[in-house]
This record gives C-alpha cells, structure tokens and sequence, in this order.
C-alpha cells in the first residue's frame, strides 16, 4: 500500500528523539513522542491506513500531561505564580494529573474541582499525588455557582496565592500541541498523513495539532468526533447561531456545553457525533483487538476515525487518530460488565425461547394439556400430579384456550359443581404462541399477570410451554 510507513522509520528518526537511550532529567522530561500504531485489526477490510497516537504512554497516563508544564510556566512568566503558590483548575481527572505532576517537582500545592460523573479512579490518582479534589455535580447549567468550572473561580478568590491553571483559556494549552504533538505526528506519519481525528474537551489538542499540520499541508482535513449530548457539533455546523441544548452522556473529558476559548471551530474540517455506546464498544474492541487499553474518549474518537477511513477507501490517505488515555482510569465503568449493563451500553449476547425451554428441569414432560372437553376435576389433578400452575386446552395440535390451577380453585370452593364442569366451559383464553427462535427479551414482554405464559413452535409444531417464572429464572441465572 502506497501509504505504508517505512518498515525502518524507526532508525530514520533523529537521534535526539531516539527514547530512553540515555537518563533523563526529572519525568517530566520522558512526556511525549509516544507511539503512531496502525490500528490492523479494528480496522480488517477497510483499505485506508488508520492508525493511532498512544499518548497514554506519557507518564501521566495521558495527553493531558503535554499541557501541565507549559500551563505553569506561562503563569510563572506572567508573574502570576510565586514560589510556594496554589495551582487550583476545574478538571475531568487528566488535566489534574499532568498538573500534579509537574506541580510534584516545583512544590506547588493543587486543588481540583471534578463533575461527579468522572471515575472514582481519577479522584484516587489525584489524591495520591497530594491534591485536594472537589466534586461538584454534573446535572447544572456552565453559569451555575456549583459548576465545575465556577467552583474552581471561586477557590481562586478565596485562596491568597492561588492561579487558575486554565486550561480552558490558557494558550499555553494549544500552543503545547503546535510545539509537540502536530510535530511528531507529521515526522511519525513521514508527511503522508491526509486525516487527523480528534476531539474537543478543552480543544487545545485539536487546534494546535491542526494548526501545525495545516501549516505543513493546507489539505489535512481535520475532524472533530464529539459525544451525542455536547453542544460543539451543534453550534460549529450553526455556524456559532442559536443556542443548543446538550443532554447527559457518559464518556469523560470530551465534549462541551460551551465553546472554550482555547478551541478553534475554524480548523475543523467535519464534526462526528458519538454515541456513548458506541463510544465504549470501540474503546473494548480496541483492548480485546490490538492490546491497547485505552478509556471512552478514545473510543469515541475511534469510532469516528474508522467511519473515516471505511468513507474514503482510499490506500493512498492515511487517517490518524488520537488515543487519549488509560482505561486503567475506567476499570469501574466502562470496563465494568455490571455497570454498562445498568447503563443500557453493553448489548447482551441475544437468548432465544428455546435457550429457556433447554434451561428447564428436563425431567418434566416437555408440555403438560387438557383437552376442552376434560372435567376441572380432571384438569386441577392433572396440574397437582405434574407439579404446574397453569396448562394450555388443547383440540388436537391447536391451542384453543388456558387454564390455572388458582382460578379453577377458586371457583370450584366458590361452587363444588364447578368440579364436574367441563374445561371449555372454565377456561380463559389462549396462551400465545412463539417460534423457537424468538428472543428472550421480546417474548418477556408478551407475559403479564393476565398472560402467564406462552407456547413455543419449532417446524409448525408445539414443543412446549415456558412461563413468566421459567423466564425469570433464566434471566436471574444469566445475570
């Protein structure tokens, strides 16, 4: 393929970005120049090169740690940061972790301010680097006192020494990616890079990175994926008119109600909008398929990355998207089978009515009937004899009415003449019929107190009776 990197890329690079050929300094030093890996498997059949750019290999565990540095040292230049000062910054977890970083080896103090919807694993990351950390809740309007963002405001004034890190008005933000990651990933790619996906949380990664690139190639198209719930994709294809509404959504750290001033919508070529479903599927496909654990934000922008690249089914472009941290950060969420079940994102492998009917004691007779013209006396002993609580009335192969055990009961105590009654005259209406491959989930909601149960068919013909208990048991066992 036409865009194949050199198989001795690797010994073309420079020598000093050759890594860990020689000790470094502090960590601080080893953030960067991650991995560009070609993303094969997720990516089978589609002809376009896609390939990823592993910033969680910086030692934060994220991109995030590309802007810590830059970000205090911009307020250190300005004055604005005295020895012994407080770093305060509203943070989804990432950004918090490369401030404390770099905040560890210049002896600040940090205070973080979180939405409660991020991963209980980024507020103990950030503990264990010494900052205090406040949760704020994620459900309020951006003008809110207690938004994330105004809260660390707040902590600001109320701090003598304190700075706001910024990073959603700091330039230090993007231009740390016009300086960094746009330079390696144009070397990286050799040139040949025609896509660069990204997304938006603070939207310093996607501008920067697509301000170098258009400056090396005025023809990279740049593509901004963004979660279904964020207003950015709304108001960049608005052109900035109205005032869109966004909705809750899962995945951290991306995404937006308002438009930072640290993003620029004008290099963005296309935006993608992002199910948190589809968002973290991604993100499990990539760890089950390449080896490259990684958390929802870079699934998402996989997702839209692949879309991309099975769009242009060109071997002559090169797509490159963005990995943006961890999922050791999601261990609780999105690589949580519980969880992503309560939340409605993880697709249950389809049961179909036979599984149930397999599932049941085989020892009892596959279906238990009467027949219309049996007595209820005759109908009660059967179902005592057999151990069941309701039978189909059956006139030959077809299914023409329904009895239970607690009605026929209750009538008979009520009049004992009931007994000799035949069943046509007790019975209640027909249990309805399914094919055995029908799913478990669709066939549950044919079930009520008024319904009890259903008959399954296989090849035209009756094979047995599953129940609103068989059903139940079967899914409290699959869960």
């Amino acid at each position: 393929m036409a865009t194949t990197l050199s198989a001795d890329s690797a010994s073309a690079t420079p020598a000093e970005h050759v890594r860990h050929r020689l000790p470094y300094e502090n960590v601080l030093a080893t953030i960067g120049w991650t991995p560009l890996i070609h993303l094969a498997r997720v990516a089978k059949g589609i002809r376009t090169p896609l390939l990823g750019k592993a910033d969680f290999f910086n030692p934060g565990g994220s991109v995030k740690d590309r802007i810590g540095l830059p970000m205090i040292e911009a307020h250190e230049a300005a004055g604005t940061l005295k020895p012994g000062g407080t770093i305060v910054e509203a943070t989804s977890g990432n950004t918090g972790v490369g401030l404390a970083i770099a905040a560890a080896l210049k002896g600040y103090r940090c205070i973080f301010t979180m939405p409660d919807k991020m991963s209980q694993e980024k507020v103990r990351l950030l503990k264990a680097f010494g900052a205090e950390v406040i949760i704020t809740p994620t459900a309020v309007p951006p003008d809110h006192p207690q938004n994330y963002v105004q809260m660390a405001k707040r902590i600001v004034k109320e701090t003598p020494g304190a700075v706001l890190a910024g990073q959603f008005e700091n330039p230090a933000n993007p231009a740390a990616h016009v300086a960094t990651t746009g330079p390696e990933i144009w070397e990286q790619t050799q040139g040949r890079i025609t896509h660069f996906v990204a997304s938006a949380g603070t939207g310093g990664t996607i501008t920067g990175v697509a301000r170098y690139l258009k400056s090396k190639n005025p023809n990279i198209k740049i593509i901004a994926a963004d979660p279904m719930g964020s207003v950015l994709a709304e108001l960049w294809r608005s052109k900035g008119e109205g005032h869109p509404t966004g909705a809750p959504y899962k995945v951290e750290g991306v995404g937006q109600d308002c438009v930072p001033e640290t993003l620029d919508m004008s290099v963005i070529d296309e935006f993608i909008s992002v199910s948190d479903k589809d968002a973290f599927s991604m993100a499990r496909r990539l760890t089950r398929e390449e080896g490259i654990f990684v958390g929802g934000s870079a699934g998402l922008i996989a997702h839209a990355a692949l879309n991309v690249a099975r769009r242009l089914d060109d071997p002559e472009a090169m797509v490159v998207t963005f990995l943006c941290d961890t999922g050791e950060r999601y261990l609780s969420k999105l690589y949580n089978d519980e969880w992503m079940r309560e939340n409605q994102l993880l697709d249950a492998p389809q049961t179909s009515i036979a599984d149930v009917l397999g599932n049941k004691d085989t020892s009892a007779a596959a279906i238990v009937s009467v027949t219309p013209g049996a007595t209820v006396r005759q109908a009660i002993r059967l179902m005592a004899l057999h151990d069941v609580s309701q039978v189909p009335v059956m006139d030959g192969t077809v299914c023409v009415g329904s009895v239970a055990e607690s009605q026929l009961t209750t009538k008979s105590l009520a009049d004992p003449k009931v007994l000799d009654h035949t069943v046509s005259d007790a019975m209640d209406q027909p249990f309805p019929i399914v094919e055995s491959d029908q799913a478990v989930e669709s066939v549950a909601k044919l079930l009520s107190k008024s319904n009890r149960a259903v008959l399954m068919r296989k090849d035209g013909i009756i094979q047995g009776i599953v129940t609103r208990y068989d059903v139940l048991e079967y899914l409290m066992h699959r869960s």
